[in-house]
């Protein structure tokens, strides 16, 4: 499928798997609209098709600003890679409920609020329809120790994946999710160092090069919308997912 004239969102696009993604659908010819917190990151990130759009995914009338600045600026959307998102850890009794409730509102209501605009969107414009792209993580498959707050959002975003997935059918607007294991980025340098095992332990654990993660996104974007990867995971092959505890 060809991406000329194809218009893309990609939320958290200021570092990590949003700046990988948004730079490989930069270089497949998207316009895309990066969105994050930070202006500074988000124009490290940006070249030429870049829109810049400081966002807090969190606040309701930020998200709609964002997609109102796409509409005016390209007046259609046809993809939206929900991405931003959180990790807090501690054990159940010990997380602060602060930030439990921080990790809620980034990883899943940021990424209804941002599925709302877009579903909203893709809706209204001729011709109809549009990709929705959430990142699930591994995590919302199994869970690691201490991650109860980002593993339940986790779980979460399967739900919403799914909803979107029915609602969108009579709209042409489809809807997958990507869960990635281990991708190197500076969210998982940690893992050189040893990582809580479900055993108890402390092990090293193997990543592998995030440009695979870009590639899956743009495979999944690139269908024609009457086909989708609903749900696909990549992982570092040897990484503790399969028999995990």
């Amino acid at each position: 499928m060809t991406t000329e004239g194809r218009t893309a969102v990609v939320t958290g696009a200021g570092s990590g798997l949003g700046r990988r993604i948004s730079r490989a659908l930069l270089e497949a010819g998207y316009q895309v609209a990066l969105a994050g917190r930070r202006e500074d990151a988000l124009r490290e990130t940006a070249s030429e098709g870049a829109l810049v759009v400081p966002t807090d995914v969190t606040d309701e009338v930020s998200v709609e600003a964002l997609f109102d600045t796409v509409r005016a600026t390209w007046g259609r959307l046809d993809l939206l890679v929900n991405n931003a998102g959180l990790s807090v850890w501690g054990m159940p009794d010990e997380l602060p409920v602060e930030d439990w409730r921080r990790t809620v509102d980034t990883n899943l209501t940021g990424s209804f609020l941002c599925a709302r605009q877009a579903f909203r969107l893709m809706r209204a414009q001729s011709p109809q329809g549009g990709r929705i792209i959430n990142n699930g993580s591994i995590s919302a498959t199994s869970p690691r120790p201490g991650s109860i707050a980002y593993t339940a959002t986790k779980h979460a975003i399967t739900g919403l994946t799914k909803s979107l997935s029915l609602d969108g059918r009579p709209f042409g607007i489809a809807c997958g999710q990507i869960d990635i294991g281990n991708a190197a980025t500076e969210m998982t340098e940690k893992m050189s160092h040893g990582v809580p095992q479900a055993d108890g332990t402390l092990k090293v654990e193997p990543t592998f090069d995030a440009r695979h993660v870009a590639d899956a996104v743009l495979y999944m974007a690139g269908l024609p919308l009457d086909a989708n990867v609903q749900f696909l995971t990549i992982t570092a092959t040897t990484m503790p997912f399969i028999g995990r505890g």
